[in-house]
């Protein structure tokens, strides 16, 4: 498959939302540069979520951000609301419907032919999509998982959430005949064309699970590359529990043999 063409960028400086000083970083950006679009979901992260769009908008690629809210209450919804960024769409959810069921919103959104899943928790750090990006542009693959598990460096946290990571990839893998190092990844990017060419439908955390049965039995071409991860404790704001995890060892099953 071809590689996909890189589309010259506007000479029109994009205006900081935030106040916050990065003219430099977009001032060196190349006048060629890969047109993305970045669907970030977000649910209560009022204090991270200007900083992820901050970073996002300086990423040197012509981006088109999509935030998609799911019903925030803790000032997120409000702040998002009052944007005023040329490149920069709210979708506002009138209910909590889940992270998949934003990112479903956010990708029939998206206009460019290259999609980044972005979490709004810092988590993972957009400063990583130039290493992401780089399989898609040269046509080797349709789909990127940044592993947090292939040697980027990473804060040190939970071992269950280690342990249970690795398990439900080993089981994912199993199923779908694939070799990731981290199925549960959060940092994902594909190709449009291709993620327009299957029907997602999880509403809520199983959308990491159900992605990868469907790319797999659809024959894509997936690549891993290692991203930095800053993990956070539940004090900080992690949502992710242990009832979740099961829903995904579920969700691998149906995702794969049934629908």
């Amino acid at each position: 498959m071809d590689a996909i063409e890189i589309q010259e960028e506007s000479s029109k400086q994009p205006v900081d939302h935030t106040g916050s000083d990065h003219d430099a970083t977009v001032a060196a950006t190349s006048q060629l540069a890969p047109k993305i679009s970045v669907v970030i979901p977000v649910y209560n992260e009022i204090s991270t979520i200007r900083i992820v769009l901050d970073r996002v908008l300086a990423c040197g690629f012509d981006t088109e951000v999509i935030i998609v809210d799911d019903a925030s209450t803790d000032g997120t919804r409000e702040f998002i609301s009052n944007l005023k960024h040329p490149r920069v769409r709210v979708k506002l959810q009138d209910r909590n419907r889940g992270k998949g069921a934003a990112l479903l919103v956010g990708f029939a959104l998206a206009s460019n032919p290259i999609v980044f899943i972005q979490d709004a928790d810092l988590e993972y750090d957009p400063r990583d999509y130039p290493v992401m990006i780089e399989p898609l542009l040269d046509g080797r693959a349709d789909m990127v998982y940044g592993s947090r598990f292939l040697g980027g460096p990473h804060r040190v946290l939970f071992y269950w959430h280690y342990l249970g990571n690795r398990l439900l990839t080993v089981v994912s893998n199993m199923l779908t005949n694939l070799n990731l190092s981290d199925m549960e990844t959060g940092q994902k990017a594909f190709r449009a064309d291709k993620l327009r060419e299957i029907r997602l439908r999880g509403h809520r955390f199983t959308f990491e699970p159900e992605i990868t049965a469907k790319a797999a039995r659809a024959g894509w071409r997936i690549y891993e590359v290692p991203v930095s991860y800053s993990g956070r404790t539940y004090e900080e704001g992690k949502k992710i529990g242990w009832w979740d995890g099961l829903k995904a060892v579920g969700a691998i099953f149906f995702y794969r043999v049934f629908d």
